[in-house]
């Protein structure tokens, strides 16, 4: 017996248990985005390295350790794609989308990160997520966040995620800021690790956001880049601030918060959670006004966020929410003798015609009524319809409830389809 093929670790199938849920997901955020007016983009796996080199930073963990990087038959370097944000923006620069333009766009797909799998995060995950260019004010800023809001509102989750908030200030305030930061991590460079280390020459920004408890205690004590912000970026922040107030959507402000990509400027923010253990981060994005620019278009004012979707779905199924999930079949179609095979499909394909929002399985493979019966509970169907050879005849059938306490029903065709529009309410 040859050895048995598995999946690579951290890379993982969705199996038909979960793929209701997934649907469920997927489709509440296409309905959320839609009502907000956003369209949909979509942008191939694989891109350049030089892309996400210059767009997320060369001495960011992601470049440095997890991306998934390899050179083609022509020898160019290609990267799976570890994010969306520098994908989007590529397709818009090559595209001419946004150059004095606005734009309201969302994506959904697979992204790939060589990291340690664990708990809500995968090797292989999804990532939903909304991007807005050429609109600068705090108006839109607030905006992203209120559409990710109503997400939690939707999923039932608001009680159980955390808005935190933050402010980068201009580039010319964030080297001022670095300046302090490095003076003083200095007075305290023997409680460091080696990454904080290396970090403080490179990028000394990304200290504020070790994991390490003990860099942790340190950067607790160094100065705020929030009181170190230039005059437009505080007032923009205060008008994120005064908006989100008004939208009463309640906020932490966290001067810790830099999120792990290089291209963030002013508004960061992250919804987070305590009910995923380590991993508390569910949503996380800002403004990146100077990413497009830097990645070969005109100055662009952008902002936006990303999900990753498998830990919403966690967190779903942590709080048992995901019981609202529809099942995969609404009725089942029995044929209790061979010789009515055939009426049983006509009578399901009826039903398809007529009403195409129900999901109708015909059982296959014969078996006596006590098989159909049970197949017919397993499928999770809401009703069955029995037929033999006397509801061939008659032109009829027998609708049994296998959910609720109902007497079986004779129902002739004519008259099936109104019946079941009026059971299923549709």
């Amino acid at each position: 017996m040859s050895k048995k093929i598995q999946a690579i670790r951290g890379m993982n199938d969705c199996l038909p248990t979960d793929s209701g849920l997934w649907q469920f997901v997927e489709s509440s955020i296409r309905q959320v985005v839609a009502s907000y007016g956003y369209q949909e983009i979509r942008t191939p796996i694989v891109e350049s390295t030089d892309l996400f080199k210059r767009s997320i930073g060369e001495v960011t963990d992601i470049v440095e350790k997890e991306m998934y990087t390899f050179f083609d038959r022509n020898s160019d370097s290609l990267t799976l794609r570890p994010e969306g944000t520098a994908s989007v923006v590529r397709a818009g620069n090559e595209h001419g989308l946004l150059y004095n333009q606005q734009q309201r766009l969302w994506y959904m797909g697979q992204m790939f990160r060589h990291e340690r799998p664990q708990k809500g995060r995968y090797r292989q995950f999804h990532q939903f997520g909304v991007e807005v260019f050429g609109l600068p004010g705090p108006d839109i800023d607030a905006e992203v966040i209120l559409l990710s809001s109503r997400l939690w509102k939707n999923f039932g989750i608001s009680q159980h995620v955390t808005l935190e908030i933050n402010s980068l200030g201009s580039s010319e305030a964030r080297v001022a800021f670095k300046a302090q930061l490095v003076a003083f991590l200095k007075t305290r460079i023997s409680e460091l690790d080696e990454d904080s280390l290396r970090r403080l020459e490179s990028n000394p920004l990304r200290v504020l956001d070790s994991k390490n408890p003990q860099v942790q205690n340190v950067v607790k004590d160094a100065p705020k880049l929030i009181d170190s912000l230039d005059k437009e970026s505080a007032i923009h922040f205060q008008g994120l601030c005064e908006r989100l107030d008004n939208l009463g959507i309640k906020y932490r402000v966290n001067p810790a918060l830099v999120r792990g990509l290089d291209y963030y400027n002013r508004t960061v923010f992250e919804w987070v959670t305590d009910s995923l253990g380590a991993q508390g981060t569910v949503c996380a994005g800002g403004r990146y006004d100077g990413l497009v620019e830097q990645l070969g278009g005109k100055a662009t004012q952008g902002v936006g966020f990303a999900i990753g979707l498998e830990r919403l779905v966690l967190m779903l199924q942590t709080f048992e929410l995901d019981k609202n999930v529809e099942s995969v079949v609404d009725i089942y179609v029995t044929a209790m003798d061979e010789s009515v095979e055939f009426y049983a499909r006509k009578v399901s394909e009826l039903l398809r015609d007529a009403l195409p929002q129900i999901k109708v399985m015909n059982h296959c493979g014969g078996g006596n009524f006590k098989k159909q019966m049970k197949r017919a509970d397993q499928s999770g169907a809401s009703v069955a319809l029995i037929i033999g050879l006397d509801e061939m005849v008659s032109q009829q059938v027998a609708v049994k409830h296998l959910r609720e306490k109902q007497p079986q029903e004779t129902i002739s065709v004519d008259e099936l389809t109104y019946f079941i529009k009026k059971l299923f309410d549709v």
